[in-house]
């Protein structure tokens, strides 16, 4: 017979801090009231079967490893492609996360439809719906269904181990790891360790199998994936699927991607038929773009490898009340107060009496020094009320004493504005050096935001 042993413990279920008593706040992550019992149950053979029968392998010398030619599996939506790297790597274990309705469930079903049409056996495991739910689903997303796609209802890790053992199937997709719980515990599904073992469990079968496998997560009010931060380190990479549900384009950005590059974007439009890609997003995000409006501003974000033109719009309006409203979308709100600060006291403008608010056009989110020039020309522009000059790209980090710094990637940068039909752009003078062989679109040069101000107009 075999000897059980059970304890109780608490465990936190933001960070899996785990503690044999009950407290108020957890003094690893600090959130106030987030401890919830568990009993903790540990079978020492079972468990030492199975360390035993994974890891019957012995260490080898690295550099007697063969290297075959490494076969990506594409699931024939490009950039979803593109985020992953180039296609998904064998054994491969990936996180996508995103808000509730953002289109991850829709994006996993059109991925796997794409693998399965070329042959692959893919399987579908779903604890939040069930199979005839998920055949209305596809019914209305997919215009015809391959009999690769396997399409299962189960929560239970050790049924789905076993169902997959017995499919060997190409691609696995859990959706949602939240909703998987192992019989061997105790705890809610969820709960810190029913996702922590859960994730282990996949990962054992995802590396000895070389079985791609995209866990589904929810994410929290803050808009982290919900359990604990290990899971984030166990994968190997990590997805977020991000937009307003009030918009129709949704990006996936790629934070972790031990096989591609980090901070990779794709852009989607999320239409009745599900979701579409957007082979060009400047020429999607500039469509709409008014001409000559005081405000309007047009820069180029690094997103992963791919340069994207985006268009900043400030506006600045007096106010009457004593302290002016700041609202920005999609930057950095710290960075702004940063950028007026700097302008007030370099180029004299009393912004303090104004209220000023900051869109970035279509819903993205920017995240790097390279575009504070643009926001300090667009805030700049609807002050002075003075539209900038026709065709201008700006591109420029400032500094607290003004100076406008070099950024990277400037020639990739200027070669998308010249293919978007830009002829004119603003780039730090340190930078100037490195884009003079390219034709057909001026640059000039700056040191300050003073000299930025006397070629914007």
């Amino acid at each position: 017979m075999v000897k059980k042993t059970s304890k109780t413990v608490f465990s936190c279920q933001t960070c899996g801090y785990q503690t044999p008593k009950w407290m108020g706040k957890c003094p690893d992550c600090g959130q106030w009231q987030s401890f919830v019992e568990e009993i903790k149950t540990v079978k020492p053979a079972q468990w030492a079967r199975r360390i035993l029968s994974s890891s019957q392998t012995k260490p080898v010398p690295l550099d007697a490893i063969a290297l075959d030619p490494e076969e990506r599996l594409l699931t024939g939506i490009r950039e979803f492609d593109r985020v992953l790297g180039g296609g998904l790597v064998p054994g491969t274990l990936i996180l996508i996360g995103g808000d509730p309705g953002i289109g991850k469930s829709t994006l996993m079903l059109q991925g796997l439809h794409g693998i399965a049409e070329k042959g692959s056996k893919v399987l579908y495991v779903s604890g939040e719906e069930s199979e005839r739910q998920m055949r209305i689903r596809s019914q209305r997303l997919l215009s015809a269904v391959s009999p690769n796609l396997m399409v299962v209802s189960e929560n239970d890790m050790e049924s789905i181990l076993l169902m997959a053992g017995s499919l060997q199937p190409q691609v696995m997709v859990i959706d949602s790891i939240q909703t998987m719980f192992c019989s061997d515990l105790t705890s809610a599904p969820g709960s810190v360790t029913q996702v922590r073992e859960s994730t282990m469990q996949l990962m054992l079968m995802a590396k000895k199998t070389g079985t791609p496998v995209f866990l589904v997560g929810h994410v929290t009010k803050d808009g982290a994936i919900a359990g604990p931060r290990l899971l984030e380190h166990m994968v190997d990479t990590v997805l977020y699927f991000e937009g307003d549900r009030n918009h129709v384009f949704r990006i996936l950005r790629a934070v972790k991607n031990r096989f591609g590059s980090t901070n990779e974007i794709g852009v989607f439009e999320m239409n009745e038929s599900g979701l579409n890609e957007v082979a060009n997003p400047s020429a999607v995000f500039l469509s709409e773009r008014p001409e000559n409006v005081p405000g309007s501003v047009v820069t180029a974000s690094m997103e992963g490898t791919r340069p994207i033109l985006v268009e900043l719009q400030a506006l600045a309006s007096s106010t009457s009340f004593g302290n002016p409203r700041r609202t920005i979308l999609g930057i950095d709100h710290n960075r702004v107060a940063l950028l007026v600060a700097v302008m007030e006291k370099k180029l004299g403008m009393h912004l303090m009496g104004h209220d000023i608010f900051i869109n970035v056009a279509g819903g993205v989110k920017i995240d790097e020094p390279a575009v504070d020039l643009a926001i300090v020309a667009a805030v700049a522009s609807s002050f002075l009320d003075r539209p900038i000059q026709k065709g201008t790209v700006i591109l420029g980090e400032i500094g607290l004493t003004g100076e406008v710094r070099a950024i990277g990637r400037v020639e990739t940068r200027v070669a998308e504005a010249k293919k978007m039909g830009f002829n004119r752009c603003l780039v730090p003078q340190s930078n100037l050096k490195r884009t003079t062989g390219m034709k057909g679109i001026k640059l000039i040069g700056v040191k300050t935001v003073s000299e930025a101000m006397e070629n914007l107009f």
